[in-house]
């Protein structure tokens, strides 16, 4: 369950913007839930630090927890369009990657997370 719960909690670090006011560097925080391989869902809340790298890119620091544990993650997301980004997410502890998608709505967004040990949806705000 650990392994599936380490893809909720990079989903709950990534960074979007609605419009080019929007800034996504530093703190965002909020809740979802993650679907685990075996079927199983839990509630999750996750707290995630934005970094820029460039122009149309930002690394990501994420650390979620739920029922059965705490996990941490990183991540690499592009621009994908105006107020969207994807990328791919790693936990170096359980050794879990996947792919992550963030649509932005001024200062919240949107995230979802998927990887062979399950997926997660996450509501983040700053």
């Amino acid at each position: 369950m650990m392994r599936a719960m380490t893809l909720f909690l990079l989903v709950a670090g990534l960074p979007g913007a609605a419009h080019a006011q929007t800034r996504l560097e530093g703190p965002w925080s909020g809740s979802g839930s993650v679907v685990f391989g075996s079927g199983a869902k839990e509630q999750a809340r996750c707290r995630a630090r934005y970094t820029r790298r460039s122009e149309s890119s930002y690394f990501v620091n994420a650390t979620c927890a739920s029922a059965s544990g705490k996990a941490s993650q990183t991540a690499v997301l592009r621009k994908a369009s105006a107020n969207s980004y994807r990328g791919r997410f790693h936990n170096s502890e359980y050794n879990i990657s996947g792919v992550i998608f963030v649509v932005v709505r001024g200062n919240t967004q949107s995230v979802r997370l998927t990887s062979g040990s399950g997926s997660a949806y996450i509501q983040m705000a700053r």
